[in-house]
């Protein structure tokens, strides 16, 4: 990598270091008949990237009996954090919905203008001291997440990082702010406007 044609190093001089992924808290599984990346990917809430990225893997070639490692991904607590928002926020929508509800919340985690946690993301307040979700203002977040909601967020950890950076939903019937208004919409589900 620094084409360095001696062994020999001097104080001063400076070199690339290449990184290699580690995995941290990382489990192993082993592939079964059936299996795909992506519905293992799935079943544990990591991202298809990483899982792919934690093994090597380029592709979805994996075959049984294969041993393969399986990231860390958020915690229990988390996603159902983030489960309790998704069935909040998207009660009555779509499962299409709910999935990318939740793929809002993780884009959030992962944009530099937004905290770097689950927990933080869903509970942000504006400057005005307004809470950035409703679910958490009428204390609806409290109420138990469905089945298909936590499914939802399984499918958006697996898919986290791809499809379109929307990083805000809102529903056009009620929304009465102007800014929202102006932002690119990604795509609309349902009766929400998914944007950026």
């Amino acid at each position: 990598m620094n084409k360095l044609k001696k062994v020999v190093l001097t104080v001063g001089l400076s070199l690339g270091i290449l990184t290699i992924p580690t995995i941290v808290d990382a489990s192993s599984y082993t592939v079964k008949s059936g299996d795909s990346l992506w519905k293992i990917a799935n079943n544990y809430g990591v991202s298809l990237a990483s899982l792919q990225q934690s093994n090597g893997t380029i592709g979805n070639m994996i075959y049984p009996g294969q041993s393969i490692m399986i990231p860390s991904t958020l915690s229990t607590s988390d996603q159902d954090l983030m489960a309790r928002m998704v069935q909040a926020e998207a009660k009555g929508e779509s499962y299409a919905g709910k999935v990318a509800v939740a793929t809002v919340i993780l884009n959030r985690v992962d944009h530099k203008e937004f905290p770097d946690t689950v927990n933080d993301v869903i509970y942000q307040r504006s400057a005005g001291g307004y809470y950035a979700f409703t679910p958490v203002q009428n204390g609806s977040i409290n109420q138990a997440a469905d089945a298909e909601s936590k499914r939802a967020v399984k499918e958006a950890l697996a898919f986290r990082g791809q499809g379109q950076g929307s990083i805000y939903f809102y529903n056009p019937t009620t929304a009465k702010s102007s800014w929202i208004l102006s932002r690119e919409v990604t795509i609309t589900i349902g009766n929400h406007r998914f944007a950026k």
